[in-house]
């Protein structure tokens, strides 16, 4: 069918609901394998970069290698840190979430290792001398008044994660990020810019979510 005169779509606008209307299945299957990733990925560094945090804490000699490994993977380019994977993994979903959960930990354990060690020392020993033991206190005590810090930097590294699972799009798996890429090389206006803004807008939605959590399980921080 030939396209009409008014077809935005023929005109290749950056602006375009008829791309919305057609296309919606496409993009609905996008943000679904976007957020998927992000949470995965998130979800996963978050219940690696606790333990580490607390070693940390805990002996202090280990906050310094710890930081310094995790600074260092922080620093690898994102196309370099998935051709390292790359044997590991192939061209797969979980490369894409190795990669980002190496990058969200350098966040999380900078996060929650500052957390832990704001918890005033008076609160520490004024639990221990109520019989708390070493598990009770990090579980009902450090780690709850570790919460503000901590979802500080969960915040960031969510909307990081976001940001970088475009760059999945390199092996087939980034959500968003296809649309973005395949867009760019056919030069599909309406595609890219779609897509460009469906990632903002997880973004957003995931800092607001983080955020609403945070307040419901700080309360004493409303204050």
């Amino acid at each position: 069918m030939r396209a009409t005169p008014d077809d935005c779509l023929a005109r290749n606008e950056w602006i375009c609901g008829e791309y919305l209307s057609t296309r919606r299945h496409i993009l609905l299957d996008a943000v679904v394998q976007h957020v998927e990733l992000t949470a995965v990925s998130v979800g996963i560094a978050l219940a690696l970069a606790v333990p580490l945090a607390v070693l940390a804490r805990r002996w202090g000699w280990a906050a310094g290698p710890v930081l310094a490994a995790t600074t260092i993977l922080y620093t690898i380019p994102s196309l370099a840190m998935f051709s390292l994977l790359l044997p590991l993994y192939g061209l797969s979903a979980t490369l894409v979430v190795a990669g980002l959960v190496l990058y969200s930990l350098t966040l999380l354990v900078r996060n929650i290792l500052a957390g832990l060690r704001a918890v005033p020392e008076e609160t520490r020993q004024a639990a221990r001398g109520m019989g708390y033991g070493p598990v009770r206190l990090l579980l009902t005590v450090e780690l709850p008044l570790a919460l503000p810090a901590s979802m500080a930097g969960l915040r960031i590294a969510a909307v990081s994660a976001v940001s970088l699972v475009t760059v999945g799009a390199i092996v087939g798996f980034g959500g968003l990020g296809n649309l973005v890429y395949s867009g760019m090389n056919t030069f599909f206006k309406a595609q890219v810019l779609t897509a460009s803004v469906l990632c903002v807008v997880i973004a957003v939605l995931a800092d607001l979510l983080l955020l609403l959590v945070q307040r419901l399980l700080t309360p004493w921080t409303r204050v």
